[in-house]
């Protein structure tokens, strides 16, 4: 089953389907969530993917934008289980959970405790519970699908095909100015926080260890340590 089931989580049948919850809290989130003064507040990622639709479609664009991104992971599942036919096994699905929050723990002590040894405490959060917790969700599913999924990808291909790197130089190079951009996309937009160095460096390193974790057990379970990840921090 180990074997299976390393192998098996990475796959679309079981990563794409595994995220689905993730998505779903997180438009429930959006929908409960008090409006604030420059409107709904949302995840950033999910506010710039959705404005290329928006830009193409207008006020039908968050719709179309639903619409291809279900479409899409219908598909991709569709096609792996035609090219790996049988049941989906339940315990995969309960193994990538227990995974996912042992890999946030375990994030949370390492990516925290190297910042803080740099840096020293955090300051303190600005925004309530529940507005956190939605980002927090969001976090897991929309960041990872821009900045793994789209943008460490994107940086790889071009170190490869642009400037003839070598496979492994090319997925480094992705991997720190994904992390960098990741980084300061948190200070962008009217809920963009204000420039500090702590957070700054926090989430660089946060995007390191996502980056590597993108590229060894695929985009579920990473969506998931994300999402959990910045849940621990919002409850702690």
């Amino acid at each position: 089953m180990n074997r299976d089931y390393w192998q098996a989580s990475r796959s679309p049948r079981y990563s794409l389907l595994f995220a689905v919850p993730l998505l779903v809290f997180y438009q429930v989130l959006v929908a409960a969530v008090p409006a604030g003064p420059q409107g709904g507040v949302r995840n950033g990622a999910d506010v710039l993917l959705q404005s290329v639709f928006i830009w193409a479609a207008g006020a039908w664009g968050p719709r179309l934008f639903m619409v291809c991104l279900i479409v899409a992971g219908l598909w991709l599942v569709a096609r792996d289980l035609r090219a790996h036919p049988g049941r989906l096994r339940a315990a995969f699905f309960g193994a990538m959970l227990a995974e996912s929050v042992g890999l946030a723990l375990v994030f949370g002590v390492v990516v925290g405790g190297l910042t803080a040894a740099l840096l020293g405490e955090p300051p303190p959060l600005a925004l309530g519970r529940g507005t956190l917790l939605m980002l927090s969700l969001g976090a897991g599913i929309y960041e990872e699908l821009l900045f793994r999924v789209v943008l460490v990808s994107l940086f790889a291909w071009l170190g490869r095909g642009v400037l003839g790197l070598r496979p492994l130089s090319a997925g480094v190079s992705a991997t720190i100015a994904g992390a960098l951009v990741f980084s300061a996309f948190h200070y962008i937009g009217p809920y963009g926080d204000a420039w500090q160095v702590y957070s700054f460096v926090f989430r660089t390193i946060a995007g390191l260890f996502f980056s590597a974790l993108y590229l060894t057990r695929g985009f579920g379970v990473t969506a998931w340590t994300h999402a959990l990840y910045d849940v621990f921090l919002v409850l702690r």
